[in-house]
């Protein structure tokens, strides 16, 4: 689906159709799981992310100004969800990489072309998405909503409060660092093709809770 079409779906919510409910709840879910995996390392705490972020979100709806920002207005909810869930996790990494760790390079341009943006075909994503991982955190997080949920540099600068220098700064170095591994993948196989993670599906309380919470919100006169 793409912005315009979140775009219906976000003025479907706030009009209170039953059935954009179900739609936005199956598209958003598997991709708040996707980014939280990669954010928080581990299936369980994307499980987690996934349903904490939907409950703001649906307890949150009837605050939403403009539906045509509804991806990055998820996102943001997204991103402070994974860092609660990061800190309370006792995978979370005892130690994140900072800009200053890693060589300097030269600046270029926003608009640069992701990297091998044709690897994103099925049969490749699992292998961008173990190099997506083991990126830094400060680069991984500006990737993901940058290239891979297609978000503008100031919608991304936004979600993870910095400036957009320092997103374009990130967005370039991180792509320098994915292009090498691809190289590395492309050329020695030196990254095994393991299957990506999905969410298991939604149990009937899971999903009735959230319907509950979004009709909470639904302004009277929309039903």
């Amino acid at each position: 689906m793409d912005k315009q079409g979140e775009t219906g779906l976000a003025r479907a919510l706030l009009a209170g159709e039953t059935d954009a409910f179900e739609r936005f709840v199956d598209h958003f879910r598997s991709k708040i799981f996707h980014y939280s995996w990669l954010m928080c390392g581990r299936p369980e705490d994307a499980e987690e992310v996934a349903q904490e972020t939907l409950l703001k979100v649906f307890e949150s709806f009837d605050q939403l100004r403009d539906p045509e920002r509804v991806r990055a207005w998820v996102f943001r909810i997204a991103k402070n969800a994974c860092l609660m869930q990061r800190r309370k996790s006792v995978f979370a990494p005892a130690h994140e990489h900072s800009l200053d760790e890693l060589p300097p390079t030269s600046e270029v341009p926003d608009d640069d072309a992701p990297p091998d943006a044709e690897l994103l075909q099925a049969e490749l994503r699992a292998v961008l998405d173990r190099i997506i991982a083991e990126l830094p955190q400060l680069y991984r997080a500006v990737v993901l909503l940058r290239d891979i949920e297609e978000l503008s540099t100031e919608e991304t600068a936004q979600i993870l409060d910095v400036g957009t220098d320092v997103v374009k700064t990130r967005l370039h170095r991180g792509r320098i660092a994915m292009r090498q591994k691809l190289d590395c993948y492309v050329h020695n196989q030196c990254l095994e093709d393991q299957p990506s993670p999905n969410p298991t599906p939604l149990s009937p309380q899971e999903r009735a809770t959230l319907y509950s919470v979004w009709r909470g919100r639904v302004p009277a006169n929309a039903l």
